[in-house]
């Protein structure tokens, strides 16, 4: 039976009888390369995939919504549509809907928003790096613009998302948001901030990424939160160290014509790419930050360039350099942000021993899943080496489409008719 057809039919056992009458597809989304430069305003290059979150609804004439799950493992819920409405404990799925209820209530408090009906399914892994968390929150964003009628252009709605999952604690960027609204079948984006842009990169024929699923669960609402909003506070940190490092008459010694102007406003990490090779930026690091701040700013500032390279790389359909890059960047996630996992290590080993062109984590890291880039005629043998050498290993012989998959660019977010 087609997966919509189904979830039709438990759409009207736990509504009562009542019929969905639209239904939007949320992708997921694999991020190549950049990672952790978003929330500093640094640009990022994902790809939407194939593997999505399907939510069903039908509108309410009051401003209530209610939502349930296809997996019965998921309780239902039921919030009124207000600009305060009171979180549910960490982790809990529900947050990630009323994250989108409280955003778009919030925005015109003296707006009386219609609520819907909802039903949620999804294939994408959750806790696993790739995003249905930003998925749900989109599809449910997209289902009250809907009910309400109201014309968001998409880049703008990307925005409003992000700034909407920070209800549920953790201080993320946008590129996820984006991604999954504006993605394009075929082609891989780089996102920008600041403001937001993004700019398409055609995929190769001939290349092929897939992804593997750790079994390690990466929760940004749970348990590893607190260790990636350390980071971010730590990038900030760095940066406000660097910015004293450039003010007239400070110490220690700048790199040349670095110094500010009097009365200039102060750069953020966009700026100081603007003004400096990432090279000076680094040895400037160096003499201004110690210990993990400078390993923070390392990274971030180094992952910046990475991005810029890989789209050439893939531009110029050059799948080695793409491969190298994913490698160096793998390297400086584990050994400068340090948010890697030896399950993940595991991973990125197997992928490039069975022939990747290069495998890196990808997602927050802490676990969750890796992508690794091969040939066409390469992705079976990768796949192989990674269930033989990781999978197997492990004792998981069974559901391992669920875990290991060939992704390929899938288009944005849609809301369709049934």
């Amino acid at each position: 039976m087609d997966p919509v057809e189904r979830l039709c039919q438990e759409f009207q056992r736990q509504f009562g009888g009542a019929q969905a009458t639209r239904w939007v597809r949320a992708p997921g989304r694999v991020n190549l390369i950049g990672e952790h430069t978003d929330y500093n305003g640094l640009p990022v290059f994902p790809m939407a995939i194939q593997r999505e979150i399907r939510l069903l609804f039908r509108p309410r004439e009051d401003g209530v919504v209610r939502v349930g799950n296809a997996d019965p493992a998921f309780e239902p819920g039921t919030f009124g549509l207000t600009d305060e409405i009171p979180p549910r404990p960490q982790g809990d799925w529900r947050n990630y809907v009323q994250a989108a209820g409280q955003g778009l209530a919030g925005l015109d408090p003296s707006r009386t928003l219609r609520g819907f009906d909802g039903l949620v399914e999804g294939d994408v892994p959750v806790a696993a790096g790739l995003s249905s968390s930003a998925a749900l929150v989109v599809a449910s964003v997209l289902a009250l613009v809907d009910v309400n009628a109201l014309s968001v252009p998409r880049l703008e709605l990307a925005d409003l998302c992000a700034r909407f999952e920070r209800y549920v604690g953790t201080r993320g960027g946008g590129m996820d948001q984006a991604i999954c609204l504006a993605g394009r079948e075929g082609h891989a984006f780089r996102i920008d901030f600041e403001p937001l842009r993004m700019e398409p990169t055609a995929v190769p024929d001939g290349w092929r990424f897939v992804v593997a699923n750790t079994l390690v669960r990466a929760e940004k609402s749970g348990p590893a939160r607190e260790a990636y909003n350390t980071r971010t506070r730590e990038c900030r940190e760095a940066l406000e160290q660097i910015r004293r490092g450039l003010e007239p008459g400070s110490r220690p010694p700048k790199a040349r014509g670095a110094e500010l102007d009097p009365g200039r406003e102060l750069p953020g990490y966009p700026d100081l790419l603007a003004r400096l090779p990432a090279s000076e930026l680094v040895a400037l690091a160096g003499q201004a930050l110690d210990g993990v701040l400078l390993k923070r700013f390392r990274h971030v500032i180094t992952e910046a360039t990475r991005v810029e390279e890989a789209q050439r790389a893939m531009a110029r359909a050059d799948l080695d350099r793409f491969g190298y890059l994913m490698c160096a960047s793998h390297e400086s996630l584990r050994d400068d942000y340090e948010v890697s996992h030896e399950a993940l290590e595991a991973l990125v080993d197997a992928a490039m021993e069975g022939g990747a062109a290069g495998a890196r984590l990808t997602g927050a890291g802490f676990g969750g899943c890796i992508v690794a880039l091969c040939s066409e005629d390469a992705v079976g043998r990768v796949m192989e080496t990674i269930t033989d050498r990781y999978y197997r290993r492990r004792g998981v012989d069974r559901g391992l489409e669920k875990h290991l998959l060939a992704v390929r660019p899938s288009d944005g977010a849609q809301v369709l008719a049934l």
